[in-house]
């Protein structure tokens, strides 16, 4: 559909008929974004953990651990994304790898402060309970480090939804913003712009909204603290 007869009053910036014209394309764009930032954050987190523990039990790897992933997290979307895409191809493995590389400083560093916020006292009774490592970072620590822990999955999160759109750029999958950069390209077509813009926000806010919801079930003494 051509928009190049469109005026400035003919070009809304929100327009009900494009989005029932258009109510397919944009759910596959919603979709293709939910999916695209759960995958990512997933990951991420199965990543980070792991590393915010190695970093906590052998202290001495903590700032390489936290300053390679911070160095990951200044490079550029869009370098990151084109360098990916020779090897990964232009589909979701490109945005996916790169979301989880700009997620793990995030989540690493709230793991990891999360972590060494547990009171010295809580584990040297941990200990003489005769807990093994192990089981005093599963059923001590980390459930202690939880509160830390949610607010970077919570963080990470908002910023994956954002950061989803920029794959749209270099050719690959980006869920909502395969829409935003096609209205740029549409003669600047306002509506689609704007409803693909306010869905991501949109997204990100349930995101947030429903991870609250999550860090409350799972952490209910910090309700009984406040």
């Amino acid at each position: 559909m051509s928009f190049l007869a469109r005026g400035a009053a003919g070009n809304p910036w929100f327009s009900w008929s494009y989005v029932r014209d258009n109510l397919e394309t944009i759910q596959d764009a919603l979709v293709d974004h939910v999916v695209i930032t759960v995958w990512s954050v997933a990951i991420a987190v199965a990543i980070a953990i792991p590393l915010a523990v190695l970093a906590y039990w052998v202290r001495p790897l903590a700032t390489p651990i936290l300053t390679s992933a911070g160095v990951l997290y200044t490079i550029p979307s869009l370098a990151l994304l084109a360098f990916l895409a020779p090897f990964l191809g232009t589909g979701r493995s490109p945005v996916i790898v790169a979301l989880v590389l700009y997620a793990l400083i995030i989540l690493i560093r709230n793991a990891l402060t999360g972590l060494l916020q547990v009171p010295g006292d809580v584990r040297e009774a941990a200990t003489a309970m005769g807990y093994s490592r192990f089981a005093r970072l599963v059923r001590v620590e980390l459930p202690l480090a939880l509160p830390g822990i949610l607010t970077g999955l919570r963080l990470a999160t908002v910023s994956t939804v954002a950061l989803v759109t920029v794959g749209a750029i270099v050719g690959s999958q980006g869920g909502l913003g395969g829409l935003i950069l096609s209205g740029f390209r549409n003669n600047y077509y306002k509506a689609q712009i704007a409803t693909a813009a306010l869905l991501c926000v949109a997204l990100a806010l349930v995101f947030d909204l429903l991870l609250i919801g999550l860090s409350r079930l799972l952490t209910p003494w910090t309700r009984s603290r406040a």
